[in-house]
């Protein structure tokens, strides 16, 4: 699909092994949990997903789309201690709220930060923000139930899916587009990357909504408004009543005529 998608170039896809089950093993060990059935089939077919492709403008190739799933190796936990953190240095615990609203209705409960919850990261999002894989209820015990959830530049929470299967089939349906996830919060994509969707739509993508705020992002001037206090009222001149010729011409004369006298009259005095 993406080959034959017009100004596409470079597709590139990275063959990748399948993760050793030894591996997985000890990774549930050192993380004290244990992974999704899906994420873990999906790991002894291939440890790890990239797939990437550029479009070509003016015989340039660009590097635009992207499609990343981290290896075993590289599912690391977030905010989990590093043994090079400053004894006082501020972590993503800090952010924690107890004021914050908790699930209610259609909105899940939100992922913590701290011991509560325990967050892995999927996708880097090429410094978009992260895809994460969050088990929410870590204590008492580690609970099984997984959720993908995006984290965004400014560390707000938004849900994506119930399942990595679930999750993965968005990644390739949204041919890996910048900014895609943002799809998924309250304040969409950007007006750039709404420009990239509009070439090539996302087949899960509604393209009544990239057309609704077409015209959101354009500042439409309305000079009436702004120039409202500024507008004077036209001042009307009154013509002189017409004349004719002859009469224009006596009416000259006449004026000459006062004005030589008068001139003679001051030389008299």
């Amino acid at each position: 699909l993406l080959e034959t998608s017009p100004g596409v170039a470079e597709v590139t896809f990275v063959e990748k092994e399948p993760a050793e089950r030894h591996a997985i093993i000890s990774w549930e060990q050192k993380n004290s949990c244990i992974l999704p059935e899906d994420l873990k089939n999906f790991c002894l077919m291939t440890d790890g997903f990239q797939m990437t492709w550029s479009v070509k403008t003016d015989d340039t190739p660009m590097p635009l789309g992207s499609m990343v799933i981290n290896s075993v190796s590289k599912l690391c936990r977030l905010g989990g201690s590093s043994m090079y953190t400053l004894p006082n240095a501020p972590t993503l615990a800090d952010l924690e709220d107890d004021t914050d609203e908790e699930g209610n209705g259609d909105k899940p409960e939100k992922p913590h930060f701290d011991s509560r919850s325990l967050i892995f990261e999927l996708d880097p999002c090429n410094g978009n923000g992260k895809v994460c894989l969050v088990y929410k209820h870590a204590k008492p015990v580690v609970s099984p139930d997984t959720e993908i959830w995006f984290l965004d530049r400014a560390l707000y929470w938004h849900f994506l899916t119930k399942t990595f299967t679930a999750y993965y089939r968005l990644l390739i349906t949204h041919l890996g587009l910048p900014q895609w996830q943002y799809a998924f919060t309250s304040y969409g994509v950007s007006p750039q990357a709404k420009q990239w969707f509009n070439m090539y739509k996302p087949i899960t993508i509604n393209t009544a909504l990239l057309s609704e705020e077409a015209d959101s992002f354009v500042n439409k001037l309305d000079t009436n408004k702004v120039f409202k206090s500024k507008n004077k009222t036209p001042v009307i001149k009154k013509k002189p009543p017409f004349q004719p010729a002859g009469s224009q011409k006596s009416h000259t004369s006449m004026t000459s005529s006062k004005t030589s006298s008068l001139a003679g009259n001051s030389s008299r005095k």
